[in-house]
């Protein structure tokens, strides 16, 4: 009797050592796929456009893009005007001119499509926006970020940070203009106002007004009900 209790108890040890010797197995399997799946996928290639410098700002913009040859350029090219040297950017480094710390002005994936410094009254009034026209969300479910997609409005202060959306959601900023009697940012947008997940000549305009001394979504000028009446003197 005690023999076979000892026979069952070896059995059972030399099972548990299987299975744990099975799963260790099966885990550096995994380990080792995963490490070849990650050598195996390329890593991008980082480019910088023209460094930014601007002597009224304490900090020096260096633009980051992709150096790829199987990025489609040509998508991008006409909405990058304000800064040249690549076509595309990911992100933008801010280097302070005062101690040489750098940081990023984005936490993730993203496409900036300009950056700009608001102008203020000339010799009255320093400079307080960087206003950057951002790709961050893949509104057409493409399942990439190009130019089809919404066009956001921000507004960071002049150290790339405290970065503040000021337009809507599925929408793309089409032109923009600083009131600076009003201290107001107008901009005209285009909405996928028949929510096709396309922005087309067939979708609405309208502009909104950013207060720039509480930057936030901006509200819209032209209101629905003043577009019926419109509509309405139309069909008369």
């Amino acid at each position: 009797m005690i023999n076979y209790s000892f026979c069952l108890k070896i059995a059972a040890l030399a099972i548990v050592s299987t299975l744990s010797l099975s799963c260790q197995k099966s885990i550096i399997r995994q380990l080792e796929q995963t490490q070849a799946t990650a050598q195996q996928k390329p890593q991008p290639n980082l480019t910088y456009g023209d460094l930014v410098i601007k002597e009224q700002v304490d900090y020096i913009l260096i633009p980051v893009g992709l150096a790829d040859k199987n990025v489609d350029k040509e998508t991008y090219h006409s909405y990058s005007r304000s800064y040249s040297g690549i076509n595309q950017y990911i992100n933008i480094i801010f280097y302070s001119k005062k101690d040489s710390r750098t940081h990023l002005l984005l936490n993730k994936k993203a496409i900036v499509t300009t950056f700009e410094l608001l102008p203020q009254k000339q010799g009255k009034i320093p400079p307080k926006f960087w206003f950057y026209q951002i790709i961050d969300s893949d509104t057409n479910g493409d399942k990439k970020l190009d130019y089809q997609d919404a066009r956001i409005g921000y507004l960071s202060d002049l150290a790339g940070k405290n970065l503040q959306k000021i337009t809507p959601n599925n929408t793309q900023v089409m032109n923009w203009t600083v009131v600076q009697s009003v201290d107001a940012l107008l901009i005209k947008i285009l909405k996928d106002s028949d929510n096709d997940k396309k922005f087309t000549d067939k979708d609405e305009t309208n502009f909104i007004k950013v207060n720039l001394a509480q930057p936030d979504i901006g509200t819209e000028l032209v209101s629905g009900e003043i577009e019926q009446q419109i509509k309405s003197l139309i069909l008369q």
